[in-house]
């Protein structure tokens, strides 16, 4: 039998519960919606999870396809889910968590004694520590963004090439190898000697097709790949950016994009225009270095110095 939170499974058995992690503010106990995929036949631990950032909705149906095209009698090994996160930034269709105002990927590991973000990442960490692997699965938030998957231990760090090899198995065709900042779930894990990526899967108001099919490909190559699943993975070379310049606007108006998602950028080509609301142009930004046009804003209006766009730089294939 294999348990999380009031979720229980026996071999060859699904289960669905509530991970306990505090109370809101009338006093009523709150959990998080877990699941556990107790394979027929013995194995490694995958952990996977969604919505640590509150408006980050594509995991969720990432997760939803999974649990529903999943045999467990097919399965060797364990599949732990947290399907929501963030949950108060949830409730409210938030990025942050609005009880403590905190980036909920910045509260690893995590405190049980802590703020409300630091208890839930601290319950949550303690079940990803259990496994093998572990996916944290987001998006570009509400912009605009390419599918991708990031490795955020950096390049020196012990699991690197570990963390390099999970992403490429994901395979979205894009990968940001660039260490994260600190308290990011895909930092934590491979400190603790735990392979984990981040896959960013696009960038949505609600879900975007495209990008949860990706995301359900990736999670099923990863069960093919390292022996959870019988089967081949789709296993392909993937594109990778070592950094990151974002583009701010010179001035307020209305932005006018000159490249699109996932296409090639020369330094010194023109990214956007910023123009009037009749069309005329009262700024223009050009890239800095060759790189991938990444993620953009989504509304066209911005003021001076709001962030416009973010070009992947230092691109190689591996």
């Amino acid at each position: 039998m294999t348990t999380l939170g009031t979720a229980s499974a026996a071999p060859g058995e699904l289960a669905t519960g509530r991970l306990e992690v505090g109370e809101t503010r009338d006093g009523s106990p709150f959990g998080l919606p877990v699941a556990v995929v107790n394979g027929a036949e013995p194995g490694g631990t995958l952990y996977v999870q969604a919505v640590s950032d509150g408006d980050e909705l594509n995991g969720v149906g990432v997760i939803q396809r999974v649990v529903d095209e999943l045999d467990p009698a097919s399965l060797s090994g364990t599949i732990l889910i947290v399907g929501i996160v963030n949950y108060h930034a949830f409730q409210v269709a938030e990025h942050r968590n609005p009880i403590d105002d905190t980036k909920m990927n910045r509260a690893y590991p995590g405190n049980e004694h802590g703020t409300s973000s630091e208890r839930i990442a601290h319950a949550t960490f303690e079940a990803a520590s259990r496994a093998d692997l572990i996916l944290d699965l987001h998006q570009g938030s509400t912009s605009r963004m390419i599918d991708e998957v990031r490795v955020r231990c950096g390049k020196r760090h012990r699991l690197h090439s570990e963390c390099l090899e999970l992403a490429k198995v994901f395979g979205c065709g894009y990968v940001l190898d660039q260490k994260g900042p600190d308290g990011q779930l895909a930092r934590v894990g491979p400190d603790e000697g735990i392979p984990t990526i981040d896959p960013e899967l696009g960038g949505a108001v609600g879900w975007d097709e495209t990008s949860i099919q990706k995301g359900v490909d990736g999670v099923f190559n990863v069960l093919a790949h390292y022996g959870f699943l019988e089967g081949e993975s789709d296993y392909r070379p993937q594109t990778r950016a070592s950094g990151f310049d974002q583009y701010g606007a010179p001035a307020g108006g209305f932005v006018r994009f000159r490249k699109d998602l996932g296409e090639r950028v020369r330094a010194g080509e023109t990214l956007f225009e910023v123009t009037t609301a009749f069309g005329e142009v009262r700024a223009e930004v050009t890239a800095d270095h060759n790189g991938i046009f990444w993620r953009t804003r989504r509304l066209p209006q911005v003021a001076t110095g709001e962030y416009v766009c973010s070009v992947g730089t230092d691109v190689d294939s591996y």
